[in-house]
């Protein structure tokens, strides 16, 4: 780490009334502590000299990068509380692992419907059922396979036996052989999310919430959701990724922990959702039947297929077949749009431009798949990694603040547990270290990230075939 990015100023004075308390200045570039000290004004921001753009990308890396780190000198509290922005998998393990400790967390996320972030299950109408995001996973590490097979004691989580496979443009079909039983949430993927938070008051969650800001103040990390204060923590877990994650910590006074998410790169993937009164014509098999599931090979708009039907009711009958359908990632990346406005023309190609992709992979004359009655599209920005450092978590205790997520191990649901689980015992670790040897915790702050492996939907262990899609797809099936 350059020395330049571990410059300290003087701590910020104490206001000496609620007036003054009002109008202090804590710069997020500033060390971090409660003593007493001496403070000066801010510079005004210089002018802007005519002409000049008002922003350029690599100006506003290079500047987050020479943040000056917050250092935190005081005292680990007696009763420490954790902020975990972000509820998905990651950051609902890092929580329990905390309260599995006896540290108090408070978990902020952006779901309106329920946590879970990418364990995302949508229901229309209480009939039609989608997992429109993580399609099933698989245990490969001890530790995550003790905490499977609870799951799977209580009910809330069962193989997924259906034929899963590969999918080659014409209709051919080939089983996949697993080495691990692959898993499915038995209600669809948003349940697991609903269970992995214990009933604990050691743990509290915020939702709908978007946090924007990050402050250091006095030794705590002070929170804000559109410049409204959302408490005081003592320590703090980025447990998200993307954009708002880096425009989070891109003023945050924690470098390093910028510089290592913004060397992440994530791929953008279409989904689609579609119902359809009657049966699609998949290949049958005598061995195996109707594939569930299947890696769709040599099709620009689609890498993916699954009968949401059949995998989550397979004894029920009559009712409509809900397909979920993933594109490519060089798809997604040469149609990408702001995915909280998604301009209704670009909606309209991605959905054609699938809908054709299924015909191709299924071996259909164009235009001969029946019309879906129900469709919906998706577009996941940051959807999977395709680097990672290798490392279970990342901390920093200077600034008492960590990160943890799939991406830091892979791109699975199981990768992202690891994860939190990890962050959580670290963090525990350190405060009950009581903050005397912090150098002894510092974790992934310069590790470099490497190329990941795996499909575009992620990784999973124990799947014996893991042939790699071709960087660039052609547009036509190849035969």
């Amino acid at each position: 780490m350059p020395p330049s990015l571990l410059l300290h100023r003087a701590p910020c004075a104490r206001p000496t009334s609620a007036r003054s308390a009002s109008r202090l200045y804590c710069s997020p570039v500033v060390a971090a502590t409660n003593g007493a000290g001496g403070s000066r004004s801010p510079k005004p921001p210089p002018r802007r000299p005519p002409g000049k753009p008002r922003f350029s990308r690599q100006s506003a890396i290079r500047k987050s990068f020479q943040q000056e780190q917050v250092v935190f000198s005081t005292p680990v509290p007696a009763d420490p509380t954790v902020a975990v922005i972000g509820g998905g998998a990651s950051g609902l393990a890092c929580a329990s692992a905390l309260a599995a400790r006896g540290v108090r967390s408070v978990v902020f996320d952006t779901g309106k419907h329920g946590l879970g972030g990418r364990l995302a299950t949508r229901t229309v109408d209480g009939e039609l059922v989608f997992d429109h995001a993580a399609q099933f996973f698989t245990a490969g590490d001890e530790r995550f396979r003790r905490l499977v097979e609870g799951w799977v004691e209580r009910g809330l989580v069962r193989e997924w036996r259906g034929s899963v496979g590969e999918l080659e443009a014409g209709g051919r079909f080939t089983p996949t052989p697993f080495s691990t039983p692959r898993y499915i949430a038995v209600n669809g993927m948003r349940q697991l999310a609903d269970v992995m938070l214990p009933e604990s008051d050691l743990i509290k969650v915020v939702r709908p919430s978007w946090i924007s800001k990050l402050e250091p103040f006095n030794g705590t990390w002070r929170l804000f959701e559109n410049e409204k204060p959302q408490g005081q923590y003592d320590a703090l877990v980025i447990a998200h990724n993307g954009k708002c994650a880096n425009r989070l910590l891109s003023t945050s006074g924690l470098p390093q922990l910028t510089k290592q998410m913004k060397r992440l790169e994530l791929s953008s993937v279409w989904a689609l959702l579609a119902a359809f009164e009657d049966p699609l014509p998949v290949p049958q098999n005598s061995s195996y039947g109707a594939f569930e599931g299947a890696f769709v090979r040599d099709i620009d708009s689609l890498s993916w297929m699954a009968n949401n039907t059949r995998k989550l009711f397979p004894l029920e009958t009559g009712r409509p077949e809900c397909w979920t359908f993933f594109s490519t990632a060089s798809y997604g990346r040469r149609n990408k749009v702001p995915q909280e406005n998604i301009p209704n023309a670009t909606a309209g190609k991605v959905k054609r431009d699938m809908l054709g992709g299924v015909e191709l992979a299924l071996g259909l004359s164009k235009g001969s798949l029946q019309l879906p009655f129900y469709t919906r599209v998706q577009l996941w920005g940051a959807a999977l990694p395709m680097n990672t450092p290798g490392v279970p978590c990342i901390f920093d205790p200077q600034g008492r603040a960590g990160i943890c997520g799939d991406w830091l191990t892979g791109s699975s649901i199981e990768a992202a547990v690891l994860s939190g689980m990890s962050l959580g015992d670290h963090v525990a670790d350190y405060f009950a270290s009581h903050g005397e040897r912090p150098e002894e915790f510092a974790v992934g702050l310069d590790d470099s990230l490497n190329r990941v492996e795996g499909h575009d939907i992620g990784q999973f262990p124990g799947l014996e075939s893991q042939k790699p899609q071709v960087a660039e797809p052609q547009l036509a099936p190849t035969v």
